[in-house]
């Protein structure tokens, strides 16, 4: 089969379409025919080694040359080709999507995926739609529950544009909040579609300087201190950690790590709760949720970009290089 191979850390040039053994399913998996992948923020770091810190803590991913995993993408969405002997949830033909996680290997024709971290696809979706949804709207889904968003509750996303903070602002609406997005100039009129009620253009206002005040702040960006964070939250508001920072040409020591493990750290001294989200695969019950919400058209999936398998690597240097809205997609 085709896939997208990385044999050591660098740029997106060093990944290839090469020829690879297809995987055959585990007892617990579903091999799957991917129709189409989404590209994420952890490809580009995975596939540059970034930050540093990152090779030492999660050793399941990062070697110290190059990746664990040769073959780069978690997002996937496609048809069910076979599967192991205990996986009673699927058959052959079913339309799934869903997120391997620490595994990759989705940016392929084929990937095996635990049963565990797949879900039928949303029925009024292509599977470009579906695909962007995994970790992206699992994170986002997953970071609002943690924090407890009710109805009436004033929510800051910091990074509203993006692939996170796009499913962020639709999930946290459909939870009855008051959302407030931030975002550049060109994305202003894309967050406010979506479903925030106030959106601020960080090149003409900083949000950490206003007077408004919030019960839940979620930052996907990581450019701010925990103090300016916790500057705009109510007495008894939550800050949510997810990630985030700025690519460059070399790996950071600790990169947007640094505000997590800082948060962590000082999180039991705080009177506001901070709480931290950790990368990985998210599971079928959350994917089961995402899949009801889009359904329901609480939540619809926004596509920057198509690419075709081929052009993998200009994918990824795309949404490395250019500030992406919202998802970047793979078709397979």
């Amino acid at each position: 089969m085709k896939a997208i191979f990385q044999d050591r850390y660098g740029p997106s040039d060093l990944l290839e379409l090469r020829d690879v053994d297809q995987p055959v399913a585990a007892d617990n998996e579903v091999l799957v025919r991917v129709h189409a992948a989404a590209v994420n923020a952890r490809d580009w770091h995975i596939m540059r080694g970034d930050p540093y810190l990152a090779r030492l803590a999660f050793r399941p991913v990062f070697g110290f040359g190059g990746p664990k995993r040769k073959i780069r993408g978690s997002d996937f969405a496609g048809r069910v080709e076979a599967v192991g002997s205990r996986v009673t949830r699927f058959r052959p033909g079913d339309e799934v999507y869903g997120d391997v996680g620490d595994a990759d290997g989705a940016f392929a024709e084929y990937v095996c995926a635990a049963d565990s971290l797949v879900e039928h696809k949303p029925a009024n979706l292509t599977f470009a739609q579906a695909a962007a949804i995994p970790l992206a709207g699992s994170t986002a889904l997953m970071g609002l529950r943690k924090a407890g968003v009710q109805a009436g509750q004033r929510v800051l996303i910091n990074g509203a544009s993006g692939g996170v903070g796009t499913f962020a602002v639709q999930i946290a609406r459909s939870f009855g909040a008051k959302v407030t997005g931030v975002c550049s100039t060109r994305n202003v009129d894309l967050v406010r579609s979506i479903g925030a009620e106030h959106v601020i253009d960080y090149t003409r206002e900083d949000f950490t300087r206003g007077s408004q005040r919030y019960d839940v702040v979620f930052d996907l960006v990581a450019n701010r201190s925990l103090g300016e964070y916790r500057r705009v939250l109510t007495p008894t508001g939550t800050l949510i950690l997810s990630g985030g920072g700025v690519s460059g040409s070399r790996p950071r020591l600790f990169g947007p790590m640094g505000l997590t493990l800082s948060g962590m750290a000082r999180s039991r001294f705080l009177r506001h709760r901070v709480l931290t989200l950790t990368d990985g695969p998210r599971g079928s019950e959350l994917l089961a949720a995402l899949r009801e919400l889009v359904e329901s058209e609480a939540v619809v999936p926004v596509i920057d970009q198509t690419y075709p398998l081929v052009e993998a690597p200009a994918a990824i240097r795309y949404l490395e290089v250019e500030h992406a809205r919202a998802k970047v997609v793979i078709t397979v």
